[in-house]
Formats: C-alpha cells, sequence, structure tokens
C-alpha cells in the first residue's frame, strides 16, 4: 500500500514542478538556508502555496517526496516510517533530500523527524499548525530547525500573479494608477490565497468551503472538539468582527460558550489553525497587556468577505486588516514586536511596532478622504503617542493620497496604501 502511495505522489511531484510559478517573497530566505544542516520547517494555513513553495526550492536538485495529508498515513507508527524509508528509496534512489508536506498529521512525526537528521537527510517539512509545530520544534528540535513562514500573497506576489507590472516613472499617470487601484481593489477584498488570485474561482464560494474545511482539520478533528458547532460559530463571530476589541467575557456572554477557559481555548485552536491573529494594548506593563481587551484580524481579507453576514464589510477595516497582515509578512511578531495602543487621553493608534525594547513606528489606517477634521484627528493621536512612546517614525495610509505635514515639531507621512505594500520588506519604512 505504501508503495503505491509514494509512486502515485512521485507522479503528483512531477506534475506539480512544471506549473506556472509565481515567485514568493520568501524565495530568497529559503535559499539561503537551503544547504544548512539545519532542518527547514515551512509554517502557513492550508492552501497559501507552502508546497508548491517547497518543491521549486528543491527544483533544481534530486529530492525525494512524500505528502502525509492521507488519510491512510494517520495511523502510522515507527516501523511504518522504517517501510515508509523503504519505498521512498526503492522510488527514488540514493537520495538524502527529503520534502515530507502536512508533517503533523504524522503521529510523532519530531522524533521521525529527529531520527533521520542524526542519519544525515536534509529536511525540509511543511505544517499547518503553528502553533503545535512550534511546541514540538522547540521540546524536540531546538537550535536545529530554521521556521519560513508562507501566507497567502502579499500584494507585491499578488500583482506578479497577475501579471502586473507598475513603472515607477509612469505611476502618477491616470491609465497606470486607475489599474492599479482597480487590482488594489481586487486585492482589498478577495485577498491572496493563490488559488483565488491565479484562477478563474469564484472568490466567495472557494473561500467559504476552505474556511470550513480548515475548521473542521485544523480545529474540530485535531484537537477532537466536542461541540463542534460553538467553535464554529466563535470562528464566524471573531471573523465578522475582524479589527475589532474583544474580551473572553463577552464573547463568552455573547455566545453562550461553556467557560471562559473553554473560550480561550478555542480561541487558541483558531490562531493555530491560522484562521485569526489576537494583538494586545500596548504597555510597557504586562499585567495591564494581559487584563486590556485584544483585537482580531483574519488571515486573508478574502475570509472576511466570504463569511461576511453584513452586506459589505467596512472598507477601513479591510485596509486595516491589509496593514496588520503585511506587517506579519514582514516578520513583526503579534503580541511581542505588533501591538494596538491607546493613548492617555485615549486616542487609539492602529499599530505600534517595536523591535526589542525601540519603538520603529506607529500607524494609522484611514480610507476616507483626508480633509482637514481627519487630518487633526489622526494627527493629534500620532502625535500624543509620539511623545509617550518616544518615536517620531509617524505613519497615516491612506487609500491613493500622499502628503506629508509638520505638527509640533513632529513629520506625519500621509501615504497610499499600495504605495507602501510594495515598499521593502526590510523592517519599516520612512
Amino acid at each position: 500500500m505504501q508503495k503505491d502511495i509514494v509512486l502515485n505522489q512521485k507522479r503528483q511531484k512531477e506534475q506539480l514542478l512544471a506549473v506556472e510559478y509565481v515567485p514568493r517573497t520568501q524565495d530568497q530566505f529559503g535559499k539561503k538556508w537551503l544547504d544548512s544542516s539545519l532542518i527547514k520547517v515551512v509554517l502557513g494555513p492550508r492552501r497559501a502555496g507552502k508546497s508548491v513553495y517547497s518543491l521549486m526550492l528543491l527544483k533544481d536538485r534530486p529530492f525525494m517526496y512524500f505528502n502525509f495529508d492521507e488519510e491512510a498515513m494517520a495511523t502510522m507508527n515507527a516501523t511504518d516510517t522504517h517501510e515508509l524509508m523503504k519505498e521512498l528509496h526503492a522510488a527514488y534512489g540514493d537520495v538524502k533530500t527529503i520534502l515530507f508536506d502536512e508533517i503533523q498529521n504524522l503521529p510523532n512525526w519530531e522524533l521521525f523527524a529527529n531520527r533521520l537528521h542524526r542519519e544525515g537527510y536534509n529536511l525540509v517539512l511543511t505544517g499547518s499548525n503553528a502553533n503545535l509545530l512550534s511546541k514540538e520544534l522547540a521540546t524536540h528540535l531546538t537550535g536545529r530547525h530554521m521556521p519560513i513562514e508562507i501566507l497567502p500573497f502579499d500584494f507585491d506576489e499578488f500583482l506578479r500573479a497577475k501579471k502586473f507590472t507598475l513603472d515607477p516613472q509612469y505611476a502618477s499617470l491616470p491609465e497606470q494608477r486607475g489599474m492599479l487601484l482597480n487590482l488594489m481593489e481586487q486585492y482589498l477584498h478577495n485577498g491572496g490565497f493563490p488559488e483565488v488570485v491565479v484562477s478563474n474561482l469564484d472568490p466567495k464560494d472557494y473561500l467559504q468551503v476552505l474556511f470550513d474545511a480548515l475548521l473542521f482539520k485544523d480545529v474540530v478533528k485535531r484537537h477532537k472538539v466536542k461541540f463542534s458547532t460553538k467553535v464554529s460559530v466563535l470562528g464566524s463571530h471573531l471573523i465578522n468582527n475582524f479589527a475589532s476589541l474583544y474580551t473572553t467575557r463577552k464573547l463568552l456572554d455573547i455566545l453562550d460558550l461553556k467557560s471562559a477557559t473553554t473560550t480561550e481555548k478555542y480561541i487558541n485552536y483558531l490562531e493555530e489553525a491560522y484562521l485569526i491573529f489576537s494583538i494586545s494594548r500596548y504597555s510597557h506593563q504586562s499585567s495591564y497587556r494581559i487584563k486590556s481587551p485584544r483585537k482580531v484580524y483574519a488571515v486573508d481579507n478574502g475570509f472576511v468577505t466570504a463569511k461576511a453576514i453584513q452586506h459589505s464589510p467596512d472598507r477601513g477595516k479591510l485596509m486595516e486588516n491589509l496593514v496588520f497582515m503585511e506587517l506579519v509578512k514582514r516578520g513583526f511578531e503579534p503580541e511581542r514586536e505588533l501591538f494596538y495602543y491607546k493613548t492617555r487621553n485615549n486616542r487609539e493608534i492602529d499599530f505600534v511596532v517595536k523591535k526589542e525594547i525601540e519603538v520603529l513606528g506607529l500607524y494609522q489606517v484611514c480610507y476616507e478622504s483626508v480633509n482637514q477634521a481627519v487630518e487633526d484627528r489622526e494627527a493629534k493621536a500620532l502625535i500624543e503617542a509620539s511623545g509617550e512612546l518616544k518615536t517620531d517614525n509617524l505613519t497615516v495610509l491612506t487609500w491613493d493620497e500622499e502628503r506629508e505635514i509638520k505638527r509640533n515639531g513632529k513629520t506625519i507621512q500621509f501615504k497610499p496604501l499600495w504605495k507602501w505594500l510594495l515598499e521593502s520588506k526590510s523592517g519599516i519604512n520612512t
């Protein structure tokens, strides 16, 4: 049986290697670590392109491939893995590089990976469960692995997939600018899951099915959740209230969940499955961060549109969700480097970005036309927060307005979202 699966997947591997590939922002990072002795672990939600990314990373060298997302593999044990290695070598010969797809489906996978690593194999692993893999990596592969996160397309990747090239020289021309804003509109509502971007699939239908499948496979089934309807309702509620504050107590009351502990556990499951992210209010005091309401975001704007109960999601919040996910894609970790903030006068800052103890920048997101009243509102919040948090990097991200203003000795950049999204991914841009 394993022999048939290995041979069938070998054919699938060849077919996948022949597909047209949209270069990913993480390509260079992956290539940098490919020949190291570290185990390369490619993490991210299902259908975000982890498998194709990993295959293309290894395209120019011989490698073995096996996908554990097969029902028959769910009960494999140590004896079966020895048999699997025999069949892989029978199919591929004397090859020491292996790509294992969705390895979290293999019981005790980390022990298997550890053994192969000791035997000198060069391993690339993919997985769809952030915290589960992280815990096991920290426990069993400490110092011997390199995580690589693949999320739905960023805007640069989205434009590549759409075969649109922006020439900076002509970005201000009405035709070029109009085409770009049209694509920005598509990205704002439909998100960046590769199959939505490159295929003529109906985004809403595809993403509704994908969301429900992720909820069942990576939450209900994996964690053996008894009250599957409750966690499903919670997931839909949080997606419909994206870019909004929540508390466990309020969710408990609204959704009639069993207990605060159960509610928190379900939220963790949704985060592990890469369906949602949460951030806390920034404060130097950890106790204050823990007690404050958290803010929830969706992994992809397409999920928001697909699961929306209201007729049309708020465009300003959709922009905010895009900015949050772009900051995550640039490497800023929620709850450690990425927060929201409220000033002493209760003015809210959408995002505080920091590295170690230094606050690198503050961001406000604003879809509405920036008239004088809006400009004054955003400037007051940023200047007040700038003084409290000791940073001068202040940005308001707009739909398509650009200028610079000076207030109270501070400079505030008003910048189009599309332009910011296409800037360098290495750190904060000024």
